[in-house]
């Protein structure tokens, strides 16, 4: 069994739907989810927003928020995955962005910085994580994909009893 199986079974019995906000994984979050069969019973879709101009377009990103702290930031992944729920209607939004490299990256913001939120609009909870992975491109954003799974269940088991 592996974890996006093991994710979508887990939203499958709890009646809860999923939606993605990606970034610098650039969809492959929404492409593991989509290859377990029957996941159209809890996967709404997902918004692959690369550029700042389209998270701000179509997750509500405030533009502040990119212009304060930067597209890799908490704030901004935060701000992705609350927008993603408020866009598709989703119980979970996952939001990650983040700087794959092999450039782009600095000092303050390294190559391999992801931000990956996780918003639950059931109880209005978001929780942001901010991870280092190291690597070449593909294996961090794998690493994302594990991670925001990973993510779901950790959520989905704490939150069991709503």
């Amino acid at each position: 069994m592996n974890l996006e199986w093991e994710v979508v079974e887990t939203l499958k019995r709890r009646k809860l739907t999923i939606a993605t906000a990606e970034s610098c994984t650039g969809g492959m979050l929404s492409h593991r989810i989509t290859n377990v069969p029957g996941s159209s019973e809890v996967f709404i879709g997902g918004v692959i927003a690369y550029s700042n101009d389209l998270k701000v377009k179509l997750l509500g990103v405030p533009n502040t928020l990119i212009s304060k702290w930067g597209a890799v930031s908490e704030e901004v992944a935060r701000a992705m995955a609350k927008g993603i729920c408020e866009v598709t209607g989703s119980d979970l939004g996952i939001g990650i962005t983040g700087i794959a490299g092999p450039t782009g990256g600095s000092i303050h913001k390294p190559v391999g910085l992801v931000y990956i939120g996780l918003s639950n609009a059931t109880i209005n909870i978001t929780e942001v994580h901010k991870n280092n992975f190291n690597g070449t491109r593909e294996e961090i954003k794998l690493q994302s994909t594990e991670t925001a799974l990973r993510l779901i269940l950790v959520h989905l088991n704490k939150y069991a009893d709503l």
